[in-house]
């Protein structure tokens, strides 16, 4: 038995309020570099479901910039290190500098794909000029009295370098080894977010939270003039050069992305986003212009963790690549058993609805969850999910819109369950039961608190935080009789899935330790053997014909298990940074598992030689 990686399906970029997120793409356009969590991805633009995820990072990321020659990338985060890494196969890390004692705000390499500056937030300095190979200082950054928002270097020789700060100026640099030359203060009359060369060379700009856009003299770091007074009525978090030097794009919090003409100092094109509604999400923190295209792409973000692809002439996106950013927190498959449609939930509840065969996510229309998603289960054409905000939503599949009302729960819902026309719903205070979207009836679990709650045909299993397991029969009127316990449990029980035909179950508790029982017999143990996990199991789920079970731990890794040979199981280590949080099978047939986890990407793993 083997299990290998499929295809990664990318996190959306992570963003924050009132800050840029960087973007980069290679030099020739095909592939987009971004950081999320403690992570960095490398997806095709092309076709966002081929992507590449590094993990060499202990911490949160901040940026990721592609060499000018396209085969290294240069990442930073939160605890002031940059890593240089290899951006095909997103694995060989070629050095880890340590620059300032906080976070990495930007990266900038020069021409040669040789020097680093990358800038940000520290003690003693904000930021510090390395050669990418081996570390070695080549000059030093200084001048500014705040943290640096950006940093950019121009691509030719003369070698120079522009900074922009909290401290509302531009440093101007000269270079090799770059040090300070002159200082433009007294321009912006805010925060400076964005600077950029042109690929000429010839112009800098900078932008800014004044909503000013301020050009230079490439060479000298002379002002020349600001252009574009009153057209953006929010602050300017990004700018980005088109390959021919003569327009640049802006992305605005005002929900916009504008096209600019430096000549004619006039905007060639206004992209709006947010359907006319002052709208958070739809604020533009990031936009890119890969260059070595010939359809004039233009890639921005939202404050959402959107990425819109933009193209000259047209007012609305062409794509719109979502996901999400925040650690993904609950998995289910559509209800049609096929396994081709899945659900994720977030932890800021985001729910998103994945095609499996193209690797495309759309986001669920509606009022959605406003605190993290505990569990969804499927029936009968419709989603249902539960999360911390106590109440259970429900998903028209066929429309990708939550339905009518939320249901309000009485307690903190730990699972969710659906079998028969029936809804189940675990929280603290026992079990809820709906009927037609109504709540028809409740279950007392005496002083044992629901811990995980499953379903099919007519048997529901409780989890209980005294560490047993229970087995209830419902009846016709909407009721619930228990029928065994298996009290053999060593910890609390966090997982329960029933097979395809409801004969077998299996209980995963917060030791890392699974049972799978026999329904039909008294809940006589058929296993305990699958026992490999190190921390708490979170999910787990049967293939079809009941032969083999797949679980996710809070351990990071994914283990897929035999119920004829228990000790001959298949692991995938480290499958997500920061754990595991769900898992299910793939298509119908048993060669395909998904994963989801606290990266916020999700995973399609091929499993072969099954025995």
């Amino acid at each position: 038995m083997s299990i290998t990686i499929e295809k990664i399906l990318a996190a959306s970029p992570a963003t924050a309020r009132g800050q840029p997120t960087h973007l980069s793409t290679d030099a020739k356009g095909e592939r987009i570099a971004y950081s999320s969590g403690k992570s960095v991805f490398v997806r095709s633009i092309d076709d966002p479901s081929i992507s590449k995820q590094y993990t060499g990072h202990t911490a949160q990321t901040t940026v990721a910039k592609f060499s000018p020659s396209g085969f290294y990338i240069a990442s930073g985060d939160v605890s002031g290190s940059v890593r240089v890494w290899d951006s095909i196969e997103a694995e060989n890390t070629k050095g880890e500098y340590h620059i300032i004692s906080g976070r990495i705000n930007d990266i900038a390499w020069d021409g040669d794909s040789q020097r680093i500056i990358a800038v940000g937030d520290g003690r003693d300095r904000f930021g510090h000029c390395i050669t990418a190979d081996s570390g070695n200082s080549v000059g030093e950054v200084s001048g500014h009295s705040k943290v640096i928002n950006a940093v950019a270097v121009r691509q030719m020789r003369p070698l120079r370098a522009a900074t922009v700060s909290d401290d509302m100026a531009m440093c101007f640099l000269h270079g090799a080894p770059f040090k300070f030359n002159s200082k433009a203060a007294g321009l912006h009359k805010g925060f400076v977010l964005g600077t950029a060369f042109s690929p000429d060379g010839n112009t800098l700009v900078t932008v800014g939270a004044d909503k000013r856009i301020q050009l230079y003299d490439g060479k000298t770091g002379e002002p020349t003039k600001s252009i574009g007074e009153g057209e953006h009525t929010g602050s300017i978090f990004a700018v980005s050069w088109s390959k021919d030097s003569k327009r640049f794009v802006t992305a605005s919090a005002d929900q916009t992305v504008k096209l600019w003409d430096v000549e004619a100092e006039k905007v060639l094109q206004t992209w709006k986003f947010g359907n006319g509604e002052v709208s958070i999400p739809d604020q533009q923190v990031g936009v890119v212009w890969p260059h070595g295209r010939s359809d004039g792409l233009i890639i921005s973000l939202s404050l959402g963790g959107d990425l819109s692809y933009l193209v000259e002439g047209k007012s609305e996106p062409i794509k719109v690549v979502q996901g999400h950013n925040k650690s993904i927190t609950a998995l289910g498959v559509g209800s049609d058993g096929k396994g081709q449609t899945l659900w994720t939930g977030s932890f800021d509840g985001r729910v998103c609805n994945w095609d499996i065969m193209s690797g495309v996510a759309t986001v669920v229309d509606g009022q959605t969850h406003t605190n993290q998603v505990t569990q969804f289960t499927s029936s009968a054409g419709r989603a249902y999910s539960v999360g911390w905000d106590d109440t259970l939503r429900i998903v028209d599949e066929s429309a990708n819109t939550f339905a009518g009302e939320s249901l309000k729960l009485s307690a903190q819902p730990k699972g969710v369950a659906a079998a028969d026309g029936r809804v189940y719903v675990a929280t603290a205070a026992g079990i809820e039961i709906y009927v037609k979207d109504q709540l028809a009836g409740k279950l007392d679990t005496g002083a044992a608190q629901p811990t995980a709650i499953a379903a099919q045909g007519p048997l529901v299993a409780v989890g209980l935080s005294n560490n047993a397991v229970r087995l209830y029969n419902a009846d016709g009127s909407n009721g619930l009789t228990q029928a065994h316990e298996a009290t053999n449990g060593t910890a609390q029980i966090s997982a329960l899935a029933f097979s395809k035909d409801g004969s077998l179950l299996a209980a995963g508790n917060s030791a890392g330790k699974i049972f799978a029982y026999r329904t039909a017999s008294a809940l006589e143990l058929a296993t305990d053997r699958w026992s490999a996990h190190t921390g708490r199991v979170t999910s787990i789920a049967w293939n079809d014909a009941g032969t083999h079970a797949v679980s996710g731990a809070l351990d990071t890794n994914v283990f897929v298990w035999s119920l004829a040979k228990p000790g001959a199981r298949v692991k995938a280590l480290n499958a997500h940074k920061d754990g595991v949080n769900g898992v299910a099978w793939a298509g119908g047939n048993a060669d395909k598992v998904v994963s989801v986890g606290g990266d916020a990407a999700v995973k399609i793993w091929g499993v072969s030689g099954l025995q």
